[in-house]
């Protein structure tokens, strides 16, 4: 996979529109076109190299169809090569900042080697829950309208809380989402998560889908969702944990 990014990457009118999703997410093929000196043929077919590589995400709103950035591969790359050799760093992909009318919606895709159900697991069980996102345990009993909540076995209180909105094993979780963990992203108010699993062979397609934030929001909120991917997919595929920036947030009780 990783010959496929590269491959995409490689090319300067490729990483121009991946520029310009950083920018703003969320655009059509249409207003894509309009921002580059080539045919809207030309356009599409950049797009389509970056879909195929998992750079690019489309999502159908009525007629149109949208564009999202996905920085998941590109954290797998730098996981699997860049984090050998540097200390942790605040990934850049964190600052993503855009708009899409008047809220946000941030789409991250990943592909996994595992079952649904043992996904699903791991999206659900508190323990293995902890052991990819940042120590952060989830406990719910996981049926729509029940309330979740995020806690760290070393910070006082809690650090997110919500409510499961539709639960369908093992292929579908929404929830909202409400940041407790500084004052900062408390002030933000609630937010919506929903994780799709999708059988692909042997393997399994997870998009995570964050949206309902405000235009500007705290990037804490959902910068964190490519490591999170990059750990759960790790550990599902090797039983090994990823170190990252967010997992010494609470020292090493995760």
């Amino acid at each position: 996979m990783d010959d496929v990014v590269f491959r995409a990457l490689a090319d300067p009118t490729r990483r121009s529109l991946l520029d310009e999703l950083f920018r703003e997410d969320g655009q059509t093929l249409g207003v894509l076109a309009q921002r580059f000196a080539m045919t809207r043929f030309g356009v599409m077919k950049h797009l389509k190299q970056l879909e195929e590589a998992g750079l690019v995400v489309t999502k159908r709103r009525g007629r149109s169809k949208l564009h999202f950035l996905n920085p998941v591969p590109i954290r797998l790359v730098h996981d699997r090569w860049v984090s050998k050799y540097a200390e942790p760093w605040a990934a850049g992909l964190s600052e993503l900042k855009s708009s899409l009318e008047e809220h946000m919606e941030k789409v991250f895709e990943i592909y996994i080697k595992t079952t649904p159900e043992r996904l699903w697991e791991a999206i659900t069980d508190g323990d293995i829950r902890g052991k990819y996102q940042f120590g952060m345990r989830a406990s719910s009993d996981w049926t729509p309208g029940s309330r979740f909540e995020m806690r760290h076995p070393n910070a006082p209180g809690l650090l997110g809380e919500g409510e499961n909105l539709e639960v369908d094993p093992p292929r579908r979780l929404v929830q909202t989402m409400v940041a407790l963990w500084s004052d900062e992203v408390k002030s933000e108010g609630t937010s919506r998560v929903t994780w799709e699993i999708e059988p692909v062979g042997d393997s399994c397609r997870l998009t995570v889908t964050h949206d309902q934030l405000r235009e500007g929001a705290n990037s804490q909120l959902y910068g964190g969702w490519p490591m999170i991917l990059s750990g759960l997919k790790t550990w599902l595929e090797t039983g090994e944990l990823l170190t990252t920036p967010g997992s010494l947030m609470y020292a090493s009780g995760g």
